[in-house]
């Protein structure tokens, strides 16, 4: 009877894990099936219109000059095609930035874009109407992403099925099968996150309030669902970064030695790692923290694993671009050989500098020529236009969680994870605010947020368990967190249908600035 008293409300709980999730995973596949440059839509509307009308028209000169059914079809045929590139400006692909490791897929798979010698090259792809890019460098006379090639490889594996089993091409089907790729890749890998954050709620949790509160803030309340419309490595990191914690956890405190934990844990820290650099402090810490409970474990399973996927990084870089090195780190500014990102193309006839020439500067957005104070960069990216506490305030209880969890007597073992959490976040933090040149102090961009730590999502979400049930224990504490969770919401659905877009603070001052 005891038995059953317990589990009743841990069964209500994991009802009520699944209602969140599952509507969670709506909204997202809401967004994915309806994602499109809406921005263009209606002047492609009126062009398609426009086309119609001209159709119409010319049916009816060729019709009164006596020609035949089948020659008239011919020329409107011909008409309609030549009209093609300038009617549909729309696509699924909403920024330079997921648009670029597209480029890439499509490079691998279709044969009339590889070129020969140079699989990776995009030089071919870019010169299809709506599919140049900014994210792109040039070496040994040809064009690449300027992203780690191993995750557009993975996600060109997928495309290949695709492909292979439909006859479509991304410039064919680019809805159908980029939404398919998105609901595989995004939304699919978005359960599992949510699935094992859970069972850590159920473990680390204790009260019913808290567990629901950082459920219910994780399906609802980050950056994480707001790019699951868009191929990025923020989401993927998370997710790995979700499932090497999990693994983690198992073997700190659960005393877990079966060897696939530590498999795990070590291939999807790795993983992470390979998505997010600063994610290494993740690797390094678990790889530390696990060789020193079971070093014989950690040896034989974890670091093969990690080494596995540390080995596919470097080998995907060399197949593309015969360095060890993504292109992000060919950035020189004193040898121009070593500077990727400095260079002229071809496109449609013309010759065109990249976006990132110094003669292009006044093209660049005020975001991407970056922030010459590393102070004002650091406080608009923690509690300003771009900040992680003034956007998604939930992030305040865990802060909370973790001084909860260093303070408490007991168990060793929660501090032991807390220490851990803090040390990596802290690692990310100064990399990002303290580390990097002015170009890079660009807050990620024309972007919702500091997409730099959505990775650390995870690691948040468990520190704030102890947060959040700390606030569970009076009815002011439970609104304030309401509030926070409000404000957090607002922030994650403020970009509507493309997350690349400004974080709703930073157009906030924009209008004061406009009209003061």
């Amino acid at each position: 009877m005891s038995t059953d008293c317990e589990n009743g409300p841990a069964r209500l709980r994991r009802s009520v894990y699944v209602i969140l999730a599952v509507a969670s995973a709506g909204v997202m596949l809401g967004r994915i099936l309806a994602v499109d440059s809406v921005d263009v839509r209606g002047l492609q509307r009126d062009r398609a219109a426009k086309t119609q009308d001209d159709l119409k028209e010319a049916r009816k000169k060729l019709t009164a000059q006596g020609l035949p059914a089948e020659e008239i079809d011919r020329r409107l045929e011909q008409l309609e095609a030549s009209r093609w590139d300038w009617v549909h400006l729309g696509r699924p692909f909403l920024s330079a930035n997921d648009r670029s490791r597209w480029c890439t897929i499509r490079a691998l798979v279709e044969d009339e874009m590889r070129i020969e010698g140079a699989p990776y090259a995009i030089d071919k792809v870019i010169q299809k109407p709506i599919w140049d890019t900014i994210d792109k460098v040039k070496h040994d006379d040809y064009l690449y992403s300027s992203k780690p090639p191993l995750w557009p490889t993975l996600l060109a594996a997928q495309y290949w099925v695709i492909h292979r089993l439909s006859g479509a091409t991304l410039g064919t089907r680019p809805y159908e099968i980029a939404r398919t790729m998105l609901v595989l890749n995004n939304l699919l890998p978005m359960l599992l996150y949510l699935w094992l954050l859970a069972k850590l709620a159920e473990r680390l949790g204790t009260t019913d309030w808290g567990r629901v509160f950082v459920m219910a803030a994780a399906c609802f309340a980050t950056f994480l669902t707001t790019f699951a419309v868009a191929i990025n490595n923020h989401l993927t990191a998370a997710v790995c970064a979700m499932v090497a914690l999990y693994a983690a956890v198992r073997i700190w405190f659960d005393g877990e030695r079966r060897w696939q934990y530590f498999a795990v844990a070590g291939f999807f820290a790795a993983f992470a790692a390979a998505d997010e650099l600063p994610a290494l402090a993740l690797l390094a810490a678990l790889s530390a923290a696990l060789l020193w409970k079971a070093p014989a474990r950690t040896l034989a399973a974890f670091a093969p694993a990690a080494a596995l996927l540390v080995a596919a990084f470097f080998v995907t870089n060399w197949i593309a671009h015969h360095s060890l090195l993504p292109p992000y780190a060919h950035r020189s500014q004193t040898d121009p050989a070593g500077n990727w990102y400095v260079f002229e193309y071809q496109r449609s006839g013309r010759t065109l500098l990249s976006y990132w020439h110094p003669k292009n500067r006044e093209k660049q957005s005020a975001i991407d020529q970056g922030e010459p104070s590393r102070a004002v960069y650091a406080f608009h990216a923690l509690v300003g236009h771009h900040g992680v506490f003034s956007l998604t305030p939930v992030w305040i209880l865990s802060v909370v969680g973790l001084g909860c969890w260093l303070g408490m007597p007991g168990d060793r073992r929660l501090r032991e994870l807390a220490i851990l959490i803090a040390a990596v976040s802290l690692a990310c933090l100064v990399f990002y605010l303290g580390v990097v040149g002015e170009q890079d102090r660009n807050y990620g961009g024309t972007t919702s947020g500091l997409r730099w730590v959505f990775w650390l999502a995870p690691l948040w979400f468990v520190a704030m368990l102890p947060g959040a049930d700390a606030m569970a224990r009076r009815a002011w504490t439970r609104w304030l967190a309401l509030a926070m969770l409000a404000l957090s919401a607002l922030s994650a659905s403020y970009p509507t249908w493309n997350p690349w877009t400004h974080p709703w603070i930073y157009d906030f001052l924009e209008y004061l600035r406009r009209t003061s």
